[in-house]
């Protein structure tokens, strides 16, 4: 006898629905065909059991399972639960009527509980795609699941649940979530705040500037300066997440399985900070099947490298492309996935291998040479996608010892709200355009046009100051953000001051 039953396969950050074909015959035998990898080819071992500890069985005769499509490659144990209703109903051991409007997926243990599945948000908008009814899957991963409007989410905790809804219509409890308020009580402030920063009062106002306008940052300064207390605090002030974006982010985190206790939508910009020793492919993502790499998982957010220098120079340069297109593509012989990857790049760096500048009081200070040959080790083109080049000092004693409290990451990211609200109605015909930092070349001469006398300031200061080419740009389009900030229309000769500051490693000469 035939049956179908419906489970879903995910590449990249999309689902696609995957039929498990079911026929029990004359014989004997046990086939799984639909290249299946090692992990489905050992359900059957898990089925077995967790049939014979709920009182069913899986029957002695020829049993032919096909998965199908039969060109696309299915991994993961999450097909048990499917395995075993389409095993049970084609062997008439369970009503089987309604089985084709439930998308069913779940991984079983010996005893027939149900352990969490990854990938739960992309399959079930994808049921909801393709018509389903409902979509039954393990009770941890309901909540990811009914972050989907409109479709019936059930999530059980043992396969005997499961038969019991199909064979005797007991009803099982559906997870409902009401998205928009699920996700509105659950915007939490993040736990750095930038008044625990003391001093550090200019290094504060570029990090603002670089979140009100989407800017890649790069700090520049000796051990204990404050640079990565300072890349930490940035998530606190960048604009809260859009429901859009939450569902983007949730997506990707849904694929790798590190949403935390699978509690519905991410409500938080991801911050990543990899370890200097990460492979090219754990950045950008990859592998025999491909996943999402750092970049990716940094969706929405920031992606923060500390000691910059320190990352293997290949690690780097891969992810020039991905600044640039603001997604990544992983190319295989028979597939292509393409993963999101729009995040904030904050770098930092000490100045040379010891850490410290030229300085005569310090022992371990480094000769201009030695900071060259260290600061050479990050390529010209990766440099120019980052906008924000700043020095950080150490804060002085007296700084230190203040008992006044600095401004709030409140109060800052509400001035950079405004700027972002500014921005989004400047770009509101564009579908990709969203902040200045990503304006092209044609689109900064239409948005940064300059005065004359804003121009006379940009061309003396590219002069005296030896700035590169690949400076010009990147000033107009800071310019473009401090202005936003200080809500006028027009870029000001002030604003271009200001921008001239934040390109430090331009400058010729600036390594003494």
């Amino acid at each position: 006898m035939l049956k179908k039953v419906y489970g879903s396969a995910v590449f990249g950050i999309e689902a696609t629905t995957i039929t498990v074909e079911v026929n029990i015959a004359k014989g004997i035998g046990y086939h799984l065909v639909g290249l299946p990898d090692n992990a489905i080819r050992e359900s059957n071992y898990r089925i077995a059991s967790a049939l014979q500890n709920n009182g069913y069985k899986i029957p002695g005769k020829k049993i032919t399972i096909n998965m199908a499509p039969a060109d696309l490659r299915k991994e993961g144990s999450a097909y048990d639960l499917t395995l075993a209703l389409g095993i049970l109903a084609a062997s008439n051991q369970i009503q089987s009527e309604n089985l084709e409007n439930y998308l069913i997926m779940g991984e079983l243990s010996l005893d027939g509980s149900l352990q969490p599945i990854n990938g739960v948000l992309p399959i079930a908008i994808n049921a909801l795609e393709e018509g389903f009814k409902g979509f039954i899957l393990p009770e941890q991963n309901a909540k990811e699941a009914a972050v989907v409007s409109n479709l019936e989410v059930y999530g059980v905790q043992n396969i005997k649940q499961v038969i019991n809804f199909f064979d005797n219509n007991e009803p099982l409890e559906q997870t409902i979530i009401d998205t928009r308020a699920e996700f509105l009580k659950n915007l939490a402030f993040p736990e750095f705040d930038f008044s625990d920063v003391k001093g550090q009062e200019s290094i504060k106002r570029c990090m603002e500037i670089a979140a009100a306008g989407g800017h890649n940052i790069i700090l520049i300064g000796p051990p204990g300066s404050g640079k990565t207390m300072l890349a930490k605090r940035l998530p606190s002030i960048l604009p809260p997440l859009t429901l859009h974006e939450a569902l983007e982010t949730t997506k990707i985190h849904s694929v790798v399985g590190s949403i935390k206790d699978k509690s519905g939508l991410i409500s938080e910009r991801p911050f990543r900070n990899p370890h200097h020793t990460i492979s090219d492919v754990a950045l950008v993502g990859g592998g025999s099947y491909p996943q999402p790499g750092e970049i990716s998982l940094a969706h929405n957010g920031v992606l923060f490298l500390d000691e910059l220098p320190e990352f293997k120079r290949s690690v780097l340069e891969v992810m020039r492309q991905p600044l640039e297109d603001r997604e990544v593509t992983i190319s295989r012989a028979r597939f292509t996935i393409t993963y999101p990857s729009s995040f904030m790049l904050v770098a930092s760096m000490n100045p040379s291998p010891s850490g410290f500048f030229n300085d005569p009081n310090s022992p371990m200070a480094a000769s201009p040479m030695e900071m060259q040959r260290y600061m050479g080790k990050i390529s010209g083109p990766l440099l120019d996608r980052i906008d924000i080049h700043i020095e950080v000092t150490p804060v002085p004693f007296e700084k230190l010892s203040e008992e006044r409290k600095g401004e709030t990451s409140a109060v800052i990211r509400e001035r950079v709200i405004k700027a972002r609200t500014i921005q989004t109605e400047r770009f509101k015909k564009s579908e990709t355009l969203h902040y200045n930092a990503q304006m092209n070349t044609k689109q900064i001469r239409k948005y940064c046009k300059l005065s004359v006398e804003a121009l006379d300031l940009l061309k003396n200061a590219m002069e005296r100051l030896n700035l590169s080419a690949r400076a010009y740009d990147r000033i107009l389009k800071v310019g473009r953000t401090i202005a936003d900030l200080d809500q006028e229309q027009n870029i000001l000769p002030d604003h271009i001051a200001e921008a001239i500051q934040y390109r430090s490693l331009d400058r010729e000469g600036w390594l003494g």
